[in-house]
């Protein structure tokens, strides 16, 4: 059993707001959404035809436990697929071991390729005040990508870089053994789940990974790209208190269906 989150008393959606809105999104609303919306160590969006879900064989919780250190290891300096050629960095994964929490993305950027990380960059600084507007801290969590070098011009990852990184976003999941999964965007969605079905239909209900609850939401980038628009603002925050729910934790007064 993983590690219980520190308690930590959640923000309040009104604090949510502002603190996505000091990533430089303007647009946000401050008042109540529409009634029509519906522990610790540290070891970008679509895809035109999705790849199968990624198989194990057997659901991550029923693996033998097996160190993220070791996983990070036996990928080396990793020459798998056409990928590592431009790298500058192979971007694993960060956070909380023992997590109940993870954050699946796409892939790197240019600025997690630099560093090493996932979700350095702008979308990164967004998904950080999730997580705070969660009661949460990013150490609480564990982030990881789909694939861990970055595709040239940020294109989406093809079939066989899929293929080559896999296998060890399998055992990542299988080592650190979540009670959720949060799949950001489009393309971690269709990867996991194994659909072509859009985000906008995907989101805002529980998917089963092997056993394991999944919550697709739009990605980061996403949101950035749309910051005008509160709406897909509203429908990640809905998604992001179903996940609190699920595991128990404080919700925002403010974000509670009446």
């Amino acid at each position: 059993m993983a590690q219980s989150f520190k308690a930590v008393a959640a923000s309040s959606l009104r604090e949510y707001l502002l603190t996505i809105q000091e990533s430089g999104l303007d647009g946000l609303p401050v008042a109540a959404p529409p009634a029509t919306m519906p522990q610790t160590a540290t070891t970008q969006q679509t895809a035109a035809v999705p790849p199968a879900a990624v198989e194990t064989g057997e659901p991550p919780h029923d693996q033998k436990h097996e160190s993220l250190e070791k996983i990070r290891k036996s990928l080396g300096d990793c020459q798998r697929c056409k990928l590592a050629k431009g790298r500058r960095n192979l971007v694993f994964g960060v956070g909380n071991p023992q997590a109940r929490l993870v954050f699946v993305g796409e892939g790197p950027g240019g600025d997690e390729d630099r560093q090493g990380e996932p979700f350095v960059g702008e979308a990164g600084q967004v998904l950080n005040r999730i997580i705070t507007a969660m009661g949460l801290e990013r150490e609480d969590v564990y982030i990881c990508n789909v694939v861990k070098c970055r595709p040239p011009d940020n294109r989406d990852p093809e079939a066989d870089e899929i293929a080559a990184c896999a296998p060890f976003l399998l055992r990542q999941l299988q080592s650190v053994q979540p009670e959720v999964v949060v799949a950001l965007g489009r393309f971690a969605a269709q990867t996991l789940l194994g659909t072509k079905e859009a985000i906008s239909k995907l989101r805002g209900k529980f998917r089963d990974y092997h056993g394991v609850p999944v919550m697709p939401t739009y990605h980061p980038s996403y949101l950035l790209r749309n910051r005008g628009d509160s709406g897909p603002f509203w429908e990640v925050w809905e998604d992001m208190t179903q996940v609190l729910r699920l595991l128990k934790l404080p919700v925002p007064e403010k974000s509670r269906k009446r």
